[in-house]
């Protein structure tokens, strides 16, 4: 399997999954400003033509886009991890906080916040409007230590995500304590903690690389 990812972006949460899972994969660094693979300088659009990560190249030769439909492809492919849902009700949750992450927050208020062109008064309206779903979430993490009964790929989204507000001073995660909690134990599990080391080493060098370009 492989995985094209780009440092600290969603694709985190694909390499926690199978950190989880024990599973052998091949990890493809994609530039997010020439949209190259850098091992072999390849044009990332021939394999994904929105140019998105995550993306995954399965070994069988299906390419499959979409955090949600790539995480629980990972979990199904790995049901001895545990990080996936029993079918019924429970894929069923585990389906609504993959979408709620990616529509509600990954999608609806990080990416505005993180974009440089974006008006402040977009930023602002997106903050007026979204930060509500913090609200939701806040709730329901009160009292639990994950989303669901035990960690799964939904966890490994969520945390990536909300590990952003590192770069976003406008969410301040101290007014949501559930969260805040949630994220701090969140960055001490073993796979988050080796994505986390793995990717940040790969950022800097991302911003060295744009450095020089510019």
């Amino acid at each position: 399997m492989k995985l094209y990812f780009s440092p600290l972006a969603c694709s985190m949460a694909t390499r926690i999954a199978l950190y989880e899972a024990g599973a052998d994969a091949r990890y493809l660094e994609v530039d997010p400003k020439s949209k190259k693979v850098l091992q072999d300088e390849s044009d990332f659009f021939s394999v994904n033509p929105l140019g998105l990560v995550p993306t995954i190249s399965t070994d069988d030769g299906l390419v499959l886009t979409e955090n949600a439909a790539i995480l629980q492809y990972v979990a199904d492919r790995f049901p001895n991890a545990g990080i996936g849902s029993g079918a019924g009700i429970e894929r069923s949750r585990l389906h609504q906080w993959l979408c709620f992450i990616g529509t509600e927050l990954h999608k609806g208020l990080f990416l505005p916040l993180l974009d440089r062109k974006a008006p402040a008064e977009m930023k602002a309206y997106v903050l007026e409007k979204y930060l509500s779903r913090l609200d939701v979430l806040n709730k329901h993490l009160e009292g639990r230590e994950f989303l669901l009964d035990r960690f799964s790929v939904a966890d490994a989204y969520l945390g990536t995500i909300l590990n952003w507000t590192m770069a976003t001073p406008q969410i301040d995660l101290t007014k949501w304590p559930a969260i805040n909690d949630y994220l701090a134990r969140f960055k001490t599990r073993p796979s988050v903690m080796k994505a986390l080391a793995e990717e940040f080493e790969l950022y800097k060098a991302e911003l060295v690389r744009h450095k020089a370009a510019a």
